[in-house]
């Protein structure tokens, strides 16, 4: 079990780092990422906060963190620079703030965001054939999120994803303790989308490989 989307007191979640982790590692789950919302005016202060984080997160711990960040409502021009910044920087989970439908978000953002060095398209709303065409092809997850409001998209995003053969993820986008749900009430979310019990098991498969495998390469 794995959530590559969460956020703390560095954004505009309410919990601290360490508290997101001790909760999430009751829940059950193998690893997370701490992916705190960025842009110019405070990117160079999440990143700081989120390796310092890691950097002391115990190793034997049954949970295992990955620090990211998720860069939001950027204009256009600004995503490859900023996501630049962030792999210099060697955050290992780049989320891009793609277009919900429930947030005013500058149109060519979904676009803008897939053609930076990004992980993770996150909530992108009703992403088109060409997006999803292009997530595809650079290997960028598009995600399935269990947060109300972001989730009205889920069915048309994962048709998308399907019907193109990009990679997808289920994500909380926690913010509060009460979005740090189970597996069962996950894998709902994920079925209501679409999706059938061997599809999620594939993404959780899919994912989990290739951002775990960042862990053995981890250093600051």
């Amino acid at each position: 079990m794995y959530n590559f989307h969460t956020h703390t007191i560095h954004s505009d979640g309410c919990l601290l780092p360490s508290e997101i982790a001790v909760r999430y590692a009751a829940a059950g789950y193998r690893a997370i990422a701490i992916t705190d919302h960025a842009d110019y005016s405070n990117i160079e202060q999440v990143i700081r906060a989120v390796r310092d984080f890691t950097q002391h997160w115990p190793r034997r711990f049954p949970l295992q963190v990955l620090p990211g960040v998720e860069l939001t409502h950027l204009p256009l021009e600004q995503f490859k620079p900023l996501a630049a910044y962030s792999r210099k920087n060697k955050l290992k989970i780049i989320v891009a703030h793609g277009q919900t439908p429930v947030e005013p978000v500058i149109p060519g953002t979904n676009l803008a965001a897939l053609e930076a060095d990004i992980d993770i398209l996150a909530h992108p709303g009703r992403i088109s054939d060409a997006e999803a065409r292009l997530a595809a092809r650079k290997r960028i997850f598009l995600e399935i999120t269990t947060r109300r409001g972001h989730c009205l998209t889920n069915a048309w995003v994962a048709r998308q994803a399907l019907r193109w053969k990009a990679p997808m993820l289920v994500n909380h986008d926690s913010h509060r303790p009460e979005d740090i749900i189970s597996l069962p009430q996950t894998l709902r979310v994920a079925l209501k989308a679409g999706l059938n019990e061997s599809q999620v098991e594939a993404i959780y498969r899919e994912g989990g490989k290739r951002f775990l495998s960042r862990l053995r390469k981890q250093t600051f």
